[in-house]
């Protein structure tokens, strides 16, 4: 399947996919990490049981502080 990540096509092999499994894939898991799913918050407690699909345009933003 293909889908947008952070404004690029990305090819993924699996048919069926999780958010969790997505941020695993890309190893970008570890807070604080924002995932939006069509342009929707997803709840890091969502992740397990969100799906990934065909088209989807995902946005992953890790939250960093400075000053």
């Amino acid at each position: 399947m293909t889908i947008q990540l952070n404004g690029n096509a990305f090819a993924i092999e699996e048919e069926q996919l999780t958010v969790a499994q997505l941020v695993e894939k890309l190893s970008v898991n570890g807070p604080p990490l924002l995932i939006e799913r069509n342009g929707r918050a997803v709840l890091v407690s969502e992740f397990d049981q969100e799906p990934v699909e065909e088209g989807d345009i995902i946005e992953a933003i890790r939250m960093v502080a400075g000053g």
